[in-house]
């Protein structure tokens, strides 16, 4: 990608407003194809007094690669973690924080755990969504642990269901609150945190779920994730796509006799 293609992207990059399709197709498509010319680009942005600059800047220099290479082989880490750590001494802007600190979670830090913390109880709604995200990045880290569990009470239905998805789903740690704090979110008013929170549990193969789970199996049409938690109560490594909803309720019915 040449010099001339690279600044018609960081161009596109800014239109419309942050959530702008053409805008996010364009920092994509810079993030597949980093390079020092990119990462330089987005690093002087950085310090713009244009605030959608700087949101563009921290989610262009999280996930810099080149091509689909893995995320642990993403380019400028320590570069771009150092930028978006001194961003965060100054800023204020809610759209920019939700950059820099989502883009912490994909960086794979763990150093930034404590600065990811400080925004837990931000009364914007959006900062708080990050923070939910960034944490689950670390799942396994007993600082994110802490946060998450707190986070599986907040308000807002999308940061409950990131928090139990962090905490249960993708983190592997047990813990009496862990469970605790799933078994809680069983009873949840949203559907998608019920749901994460029993494939927490299945995934840790308590019985608490059982009753539970079975009323959730007794819709024939069973979802993917209801299935996922009833494979992991049952000790399987992966749900077998065969089975129907009478299957896994007659199976996980046997563990509670």
């Amino acid at each position: 990608m040449n010099s001339s293609e690279i600044e018609a992207l960081f161009a596109r990059t800014l239109v419309g407003d942050y959530e702008a399709e053409e805008a996010w197709d364009a920092v994509h498509a810079l993030r597949r194809n980093g390079s020092r010319e990119i990462f330089e680009r987005a690093a002087a942005w950085c310090l713009s007094d244009d605030p959608l600059k700087r949101a563009r800047a921290a989610s262009i220099l999280c996930q810099l690669r080149r091509g689909t290479i893995p995320r642990h082989e993403f380019l400028f880490r320590d570069e771009s973690y150092a930028l978006l750590t001194d961003m965060l001494e100054k800023e204020q802007d809610p759209m920019v924080l939700y950059s820099i600190i989502s883009g912490l979670g994909h960086l794979d830090n763990a150093l930034a755990i404590p600065f990811i913390l400080r925004y837990q109880d931000s009364p914007v709604h959006r900062v708080r969504y990050a923070v939910a995200f960034a944490l689950g990045c670390f799942p396994n880290d007993e600082r994110s642990i802490e946060g998450l569990l707190k986070l599986t009470s907040d308000p807002e239905d999308e940061i409950r269901d990131w928090a139990v998805f962090g905490l249960g789903v993708m983190g592997a740690a047990d813990s009496p609150e862990i469970r605790d704090a799933l078994f809680r979110c069983l009873s949840d008013k949203d559907e998608d945190v019920r749901e994460e929170a029993a494939v927490g549990l299945g995934k840790r193969r308590d019985q608490r779920l059982i009753p539970i789970l079975l009323t959730m199996l007794e819709d024939p049409n069973i979802k993917v994730r209801v299935a996922e938690a009833a494979a992991a109560l049952l000790g399987m490594d992966k749900d077998p796509k065969e089975w129907t909803a009478s299957d896994y309720r007659a199976a996980v019915a046997k563990i509670g006799e």
